[in-house]
This record gives C-alpha cells, structure tokens and sequence, in this order.
C-alpha cells in the first residue's frame, strides 16, 4: 500500500534544521504484515530526543530512515500468527521489540533484547527484513516503528494493546517518555516509600519520571539550566527546583536535621534520576546522591562522551549507580499500571503535551527541540 511518511535523508544533518531540512514529507510503498506483525494506522507520534540524535547524528542509523518511535495508533490488519488483536484495537507502540527468547529477555527488563536490538541496529524489523519502499529503494525502519508516518508495519512485540478511553496521545506518550522516565524511577530506582527523588534533566523523559514519582507520593526536586523547566516542575508536583550549579550549591548546607533520613545534607537525595543524556548531567546527579544512595542514569548521550567519577567515593559512602534502558521496563506489565494512574488522575501526561504539529514541521521541530524548549511535541495524523 502506499503511505505518507517523513524519511530522514542523512545523519549527521547541520543546524538549524529548519534550513538544512534533513526530512522528506512524501509517498512511499509498505509492505502487508507478515507473520507476527500488525499494520497500524498511526494516530500521534511524539518527537524525542533519540530521534533528534539520529537527525545530528549523535547516534547514527542507517539511512534512509522513516523516523518515529514513540506513537500510538490503530491496528488495521494482523499477519499469520497474531490472533490475540483483534483489528480497530488502540496500541501503543514500543521502541524495543522483545523476542521472549534469549537470555536478556529473562531479565524482568534490566537488560534489552538481545535479538531486537540487533535488528534495531541495522534498521530492519525483528522478524528480518524491511516493508519500507520509495521508488523501488529500501527506506530503514527507527527502533521496529517508524511513527512519523500515516501507517506503519511492526512486530506484534512492538505494541501494546489499550483500552478505548486511553486518548490517543495519552497512548502515545506511554511508548517512550514515561516507560522511560517512569521505569527509571519505579524499576531501576525503586525508591521506598517517602524517599526523596531528585531529576536531573527536565525534558520530556525527566519530566515523565517526575510526574511518575509524584504520583507515587514521593517527595520530588527537579533541576535543569532552563527557568521555564524549573517553573513547569513546580506546576507539576516538585517541591523544589534548581538550576544544576544551585543544587550544587545546596550539597553544602547543613543537614535538615528533623531526623527524616533524607540526606545528609540539604540538596542531597537517596535516589537520583540523570535524564539529560550529558556528561555534566551524569556528573552533576552522583553529586547529587547521598551516601548510601541510587543515581539512574536514563539519558543517552553522544557515543564519545566521558564523565569523571571518583571510585573511592562509591566504595567510601556506599554509592550504588544503575544504568536503565527504555526504564529497564516490561511494557506489556508497565504500561497497565500508568494508564491506571492516569486514570485515578494521578499522573497527568497531558500536562507533557507542549505543542502539535504536522509531518512538513518536523525540521523546525527538531531546531526546538535542540533548544531544549519542548517537552513532547505531537505529531497528529488523521
């Protein structure tokens, strides 16, 4: 069938996008499903930071590549094999496709998938192959979902079926900032009760795991070098919010005192969430942690960065530090457990939602992004 996609040309485009324009907003050709795989028509596509450092090439992709992880739409028509979807079922869609096989996938998430990984890598689908054409050429497909799109070819393992009265875009966003953000906190951290939780890094994913940990009844102090990000984070439910060289000012006050185990000092917390995807973000949560603290590391930064740690300091107070993909999740048993959240209004994703846009914005979109402006901005399709 024929569909209407944004096909990045190039990795490694220069900036600003909106005038190196790396997209091309036009028809291309998608295979049927095949055996184990879905058409889904896609309703929303929210534009992430992995997208943006495929487009900078921060972290290069084959191309041409149909952007697009993080969506959510309508089953169309199932392949052989897949008959627990029934078609008009709403799905969210996932970015690592699970094969239930290997070793990884015994894990309970810490680890990815060892076999959706590698097909990842190279572009294709965990069932081998691609379903993308434009004239006769194939197009790679993002993470097994290729969302900038009208329609898309996936992996049963992809997706994950929700009710009617999960809105499209509240689905959407499930895929990626808040079973990222969100696993980040209750998987790789899994505070205790009234435990303070400190993010570092308050864009769409930070934000997720902040609204996650509110609505768990933690404690919750946001930090981040924008003041409108900091203003956000107080809306949403923080008790505090700083930027980076301000919560690193507080380390050095006198502890509270009251007694409530917190910290040891003022600005420090058990676990801290670095959300940023840089090396001064890594750096500036483990200063953050307090002795005997959690730092998650959830951001993705370019393949070369390096940060500075002292290992005397993790033997001496007894610093754990966790590396957490896609928030070490299970979707199948995650994104259950956030839509009833939401649902007792409890976790308000809509509050993610910092603007809507068509396929032809994606390049200024993506200038907005590297500003560090947006939290989620959607793509719509109808």
């Amino acid at each position: 069938m024929q569909i209407i996609g944004a096909v990045l040309e190039t990795s490694g485009a220069e900036a600003p996008f909106a005038v190196s324009r790396p997209f091309t907003v036009g028809p291309l050709e998608l295979d049927p499903p095949g055996p184990g795989e879905l058409l889904v028509r896609i309703e929303a596509a929210g534009v992430c930071h992995s997208d943006l450092s495929v487009v900078d090439g921060n972290r290069r992709r084959p191309t041409p590549m149909l952007l697009g992880h993080e969506a959510s739409g309508i089953v169309e028509q199932t392949g052989d094999g897949v008959t627990d979807l029934a078609i008009g079922t709403r799905v969210v869609m996932t970015f690592l496709p699970r094969c239930g096989d290997c070793p990884e996938c015994a894990s309970d998430g810490r680890l990815p998938c060892r076999t959706g990984s590698a097909a990842n890598a190279v572009g294709a689908l965990v069932g081998g192959g691609i379903r993308l054409q434009r004239d006769g050429t194939p197009v790679h497909h993002h993470l097994g979902v290729s969302a900038f799109a009208s329609h898309a070819v996936v992996s049963r393992t992809s997706v994950v079926p929700v009710d009617d009265d999960v809105p499209a875009e509240i689905a959407a966003l499930l895929g990626c900032a808040v079973l990222t953000g969100g696993g980040a906190v209750i998987n790789a951290g899994r505070p205790a009760p009234d435990t303070r939780v400190t993010i570092v890094g308050l864009g769409g994913v930070g934000m997720a795991a902040l609204l996650v940990a509110v609505a768990l009844g933690h404690e919750v102090v946001g930090v981040d070098a924008l003041p409108a990000k900091l203003a956000t984070a107080m809306e949403l439910g923080a008790s505090a919010a700083y930027a980076p060289d301000e919560a690193l000012r507080a380390t050095s006050e006198p502890a509270n005192g009251n007694g409530d185990g917190q910290s040891d000092a003022a600005g420090l917390a058990p676990l801290v969430i670095e959300a940023a995807g840089s090396a001064r973000a890594f750096e500036t949560a483990l200063a953050l942690t307090a002795p005997g603290g959690t730092t998650v590391t959830v951001g993705l930064p370019a393949a070369d960065a390096r940060a500075t740690i002292s290992p005397l300091t993790l033997t001496a107070e007894a610093r754990t530090v966790i590396g957490s993909y896609l928030g070490s999740a299970v979707p199948a048993r995650d994104i259950p457990r956030y839509v009833e959240l939401w649902r007792a209004g409890r976790l308000p994703l809509e509050r993610l939602v910092s603007s809507r846009i068509r396929l032809d914005e994606l390049d200024a979109a993506m200038d907005r992004l590297a500003a560090g402006g947006e939290l989620r901005q959607l793509i719509t399709l109808d």
